[in-house]
């Protein structure tokens, strides 16, 4: 009797095992296609001419605009055709599928993280644990719930329906006066405080490569102080930003209201731009001003709403209510 109560634990103890080795390989079959997927989505390098890139799983071109699918802040996101470097993203992309030991993935990837690192030695510090890393890209420093946050912002293209001309800079322009459609009744990013600074790189140049015949010395001789906030005019499901001309050395003669800041030129060609009075909520854009060659279609657009969610993809100082920029500016008024 004894021993067949031992053999019946011993069945019972096999039985345990063999369950969990089921389970083992059940949880092993449904973990395969998640390990398979992970591996297609292996970041890749949308290379762009000034030596920086895009960590990305995809891209596809739109026309004049590069849409990616960035793998550091899991989103889909936007750059102007002309700025990536298609032979450099395709070369690298050849010696990453011929091996992390070939010796010329390496010494690309050598150049590559030397230029990131020369950059980031002049991205300014807005406040602490905050840098201007991206040189395409536009930032706006907002305070949520008592933390300092780096928002990224979006680069909207607008529509216009007459007066479209084609350039080498950023990408279409209108010729002033006309006014500039943007879809959609809010913009993405919203700032809960009303003295929000931005952020843009001034130190973009045409690029004569892609047409040189379209060049103009008002394109090469853009001054870093071009770029203007604007309040925007609401229509139904859009957003309108108003006429605005400029003369040939840049400054504005508004027609509609354009807000007063001031402007700071920081290290590495970025330009902070910080409205001299709070901001009443609502909609707002800022829009880079091209000389002869009227505005910039593709604006920054955002939006005062205190009482808005946290903003997605947000990056937070080390410190709460931590001082703004330790760099010392030029400042200008306007």
């Amino acid at each position: 009797r004894g021993i067949s109560v031992h053999n019946c634990g011993v069945r019972a103890k096999f039985m345990r095992i063999r369950v969990v080795r089921m389970a083992l390989a059940g949880l092993v079959f449904l973990l395969l296609p998640l390990v398979h997927s992970s591996a297609q989505q292996i970041a890749k390098r949308l290379i762009l001419k000034d030596g920086s890139y895009q960590s990305a799983t995809k891209w596809e071109i739109q026309g004049d605009r590069v849409r990616y699918y960035s793998a550091e802040r899991d989103g889909w996101e936007e750059v102007p055709n002309s700025m990536v470097d298609w032979r450099a993203t395709d070369k690298y992309e050849k010696e990453r599928q011929a091996g992390a030991a070939s010796p010329e993935a390496i010494a690309l990837n050598k150049e590559l993280e030397a230029d990131r690192a020369a950059r980031n030695a002049d991205a300014p510090q807005v406040a602490p644990g905050l840098r201007l890393e991206d040189s395409n890209a536009g930032y706006l420093l907002d305070t949520f719930q008592g933390q300092q946050q780096l928002v990224q912002l979006k680069q909207d293209g607008g529509t216009i329906e007459h007066n479209i001309r084609k350039t080498i800079f950023h990408g279409d322009v209108a010729r002033s006066p006309s006014e500039i459609l943007l879809t959609g009744a809010h913009a993405q990013i919203q700032a809960h405080v009303p003295l929000p600074s931005l952020y843009v790189n001034a130190g973009a140049t045409p690029d004569a490569s892609q047409s040189a015949s379209s060049a103009t010395p008002s394109q090469v001789t853009l001054p870093w102080d071009r770029f203007r906030i604007v309040s925007l005019d609401l229509r139904p499901d859009k957003r309108i930003v108003p006429s605005i001309k400029a003369s040939s050395n840049g400054d504005a003669a508004q027609q509609q209201i354009v807000v007063k800041t001031t402007d700071e030129q920081l290290t590495g060609g970025w330009v902070k731009i910080t409205p001299v009075t709070p901001l009443s909520q609502g909609e707002y854009a800022l829009v880079e001003l091209l000389g002869d060659e009227g505005i910039n279609l593709y604006v920054w657009d955002f939006a005062i709403n205190a009482d808005a969610p946290a903003n997605q993809n947000a990056e937070q100082a080390s410190q709460p209510g931590a001082p703004a920029s330790t760099e010392t500016p030029k400042l200008r008024g306007r």
